[in-house]
C-alpha cells in the first residue's frame, strides 16, 4: 500500500511532464504554437508543485527536471521569436531588392513609359 502511495504520484508527474515536453518540443520550429513566458512559468509551478509530494532524491530529481524543462521551453521560444524576426528581415531585403530591380528596368525606357513604369513600381512595391 505504500509503495502505491509513492509510485502514483511519481506516476502522474511522470505523464505530466511528458506532456509539457512534447508541448516543449513541438513549440519550437515556429511561432505558432510557441508558449508564452506565462504559459512557461505556470507549467514549471505546476510540475514543480508536484514534486511536493516526492521527497529526497526523488524530489531533487523532479525538481531538476522540472526547471530543464522550463529551460528549454524558454530557449525554443527565444529560438522561435529570433527565426520569425530574421525571415522579416529576409523578406524586407527581398521586397527592397526586386523594387530596385523593378526601378532599373524603367530607367531603361523614356518618356510617358518609363513614368507609368515608376508609377506602377511603386505601386507594386508600396513606395
Amino acid at each position: 500500500m505504500k509503495l502505491s502511495r509513492t509510485l502514483l504520484p511519481a506516476a502522474l508527474l511522470c505523464l505530466s511532464s511528458l506532456g509539457f515536453q512534447a508541448h516543449a518540443q513541438t513549440a519550437a520550429p515556429g511561432t505558432a504554437g510557441v508558449m508564452t513566458e506565462d504559459q512557461i512559468d505556470a507549467r514549471y509551478d505546476a510540475a514543480k508543485k508536484a514534486c511536493d509530494a516526492m521527497s529526497g532524491d526523488q524530489k531533487d530529481v523532479c525538481e531538476e527536471k522540472a526547471k530543464a524543462e522550463r529551460d528549454t521551453a524558454k530557449a525554443n521560444a527565444e529560438a522561435a521569436e529570433k527565426t520569425s524576426d530574421a525571415r522579416r528581415d529576409a523578406a524586407k531585403t527581398k521586397h527592397d531588392a526586386d523594387y530596385k530591380v523593378a526601378k532599373e528596368r524603367c530607367d531603361t525606357m523614356s518618356g510617358d513609359a518609363k513614368d507609368a513604369c515608376m508609377n506602377d513600381a511603386k505601386a507594386r512595391f508600396n513606395k
